[in-house]
């Protein structure tokens, strides 16, 4: 019975920094790993991290599928951590032949959810159970213990879950964060909205520090210094967590992630005494080489259920200019110059102000990235009927994810304990939400206002503000623009004095112009 199932061995397939990292873990938790990777470089190295660690013993790398099968307790466990696409086809076709009816996959790596939908109807064939797994936290805590958010049946959830929750990350109650993302490729799915979110919170953190090191000329260490105070006090804060991953396993993790480890990146000195930042190029090339894939299907999603999503819209636009700073260089000398970001003089107390009118901006364009990204993953789970159960989702992502943030996860929690499953409820709804929202909107606007003025770059804090504008205002431009589809399209359009309905076409249309 699957409660009395228990995983000893597991063959991990794919021995990347992800992927290591997991099967040393798994090896520190009793279980024997065997390891596959077309790279024999990449497991002799994997195999000697585990000698320096004291867990030789549980590692032992097979070449071939034959081998590590057989190397394997019936029913055979495995756990995948491969790129994104064509790869996990291909792995699943050459063990194809070595499959059982209750073997167990677990798909680790950062799939699209639809590959993992489609893997698993192939594996329900020979009676194998497919899991699609994301996996947060990065590749230390790969290693001391990620967020997990699986996808499947029950039935093969039961199975996998009790060695999960041994090795997933620990919130400040010592709760585990995994559980049932859901049903079909909801595990996949939810990882891939996390990350869609993880580049909102991202963006308007690093506009944030670009703002304080180049418009207000703060050192490096001050404004490590200043996020320090972000993390202390306010919106920003932490609660009391025990686990932290990334620094020790004793030390207080605080409490918005990105936040917290952005004062170790502006404080961290290299051999020479030089800040290691001050050498970083401005650029992303995760989503243009290939090795990232889930900014873009966020976005592909958001436009193709209807939810505005502009702060990790226009994250993933910066993100997608940023890479190719040659183009960008190109386009600089064609404008000869370009469009300089320049300093905000402020005195002692003007500077404070502005300070935490930019903390609160921050804050606010971090909580609108859950907000747009949760109500994304509710149209999904509408459409797809796979039981997500957001209260979960959430204690998912309270520690050892990179969008941890304590104080919204405090004001997200409460909730779905209110609600449930309600199917219909945009987050934009909730007072607890508005309340915030609304105390930061005035300092959003006047850190877009005084950035416009200085060309600082601010994709996501601007989107956070015109998304606030135009979610709650009933007097759009879109008269005009609905106007001039009839006029040339006879698209329709309601009138003001109908009620407001549904999203469906109007029932009016005026002959603008006699098309003859």
């Amino acid at each position: 019975m699957a409660s009395q199932f228990e995983i000893k061995k597991l063959g991990m397939i794919g021995c990347g920094s992800m992927g290591g990292g997991m099967a040393l873990l798994f090896a520190e938790n009793g279980v024997s790993v065997s390891l596959n990777d077309p790279s024999e470089e990449t497991m002799d190295g994997l195999l000697e991290s585990a000698r320096e660690q004291g867990l030789a013993s549980k590692l032992e790398k097979y070449g071939s599928y034959d081998s590590l099968c057989k190397s394997l307790d019936s029913p055979k466990v495995f756990v995948f951590s491969l790129p994104h696409g064509t790869v996990g086809d291909s792995v699943l076709e050459g063990l194809h032949p070595y499959l059982e009816p209750g073997d167990i996959i677990m798909d680790a790596s950062n799939e699209n959810w639809e590959n993992t939908q489609r893997r698993q109807g192939k594996a329900m064939e020979q009676g194998v159970y497919y899991i699609g797994m994301g996996v947060s936290g990065g590749y230390q805590a790969a290693r001391r213990g990620p967020s997990m958010c699986p996808g499947g049946s029950d039935e093969a959830l039961k199975r996998v879950m009790p060695l999960l929750e041994n090795v997933a990350a620990k919130d400040q109650n010592g709760t585990p964060c995994v559980g049932k993302a859901g049903e079909g490729g909801a595990g996949h799915y939810v990882k891939m909205i996390h990350n869609g979110i993880e580049h909102g919170m991202m963006s308007a953190i690093s506009e944030a520090w670009q703002i304080m090191t180049v418009c207000l000329g703060m050192s490096y260490d001050n404004v490590g210094k200043e996020f320090e105070r972000w993390n202390a006090n306010g919106e920003l804060v932490s609660l009391p967590v025990l686990h932290c991953l990334y620094h020790s396993l004793t030390a207080q993790q605080k409490g918005t992630f990105l936040v917290d480890i952005g004062i170790q990146i502006c404080q961290q000195r290299n051999e020479r005494h030089k800040h290691v930042l001050a050498d970083v190029q401005d650029k992303v090339v995760q989503d243009i080489d290939g090795s990232e894939g889930t900014g873009i299907w966020t976005n592909e999603e958001a436009v193709r259920l209807h939810i505005p999503a502009p702060t990790l819209t226009t994250a993933h636009f910066i993100r997608i200019a940023s890479a190719d700073r040659a183009q960008r260089q190109h386009v600089k000398e064609t404008f000869e110059g370009h469009f300089p970001v320049s300093k905000i003089s402020h005195s002692d107390s003007e500077r404070a102000a502005f300070l935490e009118d930019l903390r609160l901006a921050t804050y606010a364009a971090c909580l609108a990235s859950y907000v747009q990204g949760i109500n994304i993953i509710d149209a999904a789970d509408h459409e797809n009927k796979w039981k997500i159960n957001l209260a979960t989702v959430l204690q998912i992502w309270r520690a050892g994810c990179i969008i941890q943030a304590d104080a919204i996860a405090a004001l997200l929690g409460p909730i779905w304990s209110t609600h449930g499953r309600d199917r219909n409820r945009n987050l934009l709804y909730e007072h607890a939400i508005a309340e915030e929202l609304k105390k930061s909107f005035g300092p959003l606007k006047k850190v877009v206002c005084k950035g416009v003025e200085v060309n600082a770059v601010i994709p996501s804090l601007s989107a956070t503000l015109e998304f606030l504008k135009y979610s709650g205002n009933t007097v759009l431009p879109t008269s005009f623009y609905e106007a001039e589809l009839d006029y040339f399209g006879k698209h329709m359009f309601d009138l003001k004095s109908e009620p407001a309905g549904e999203p469906v076409t109007g029932k009016h249309h005026f002959e603008w112009k006699p098309a003859s």
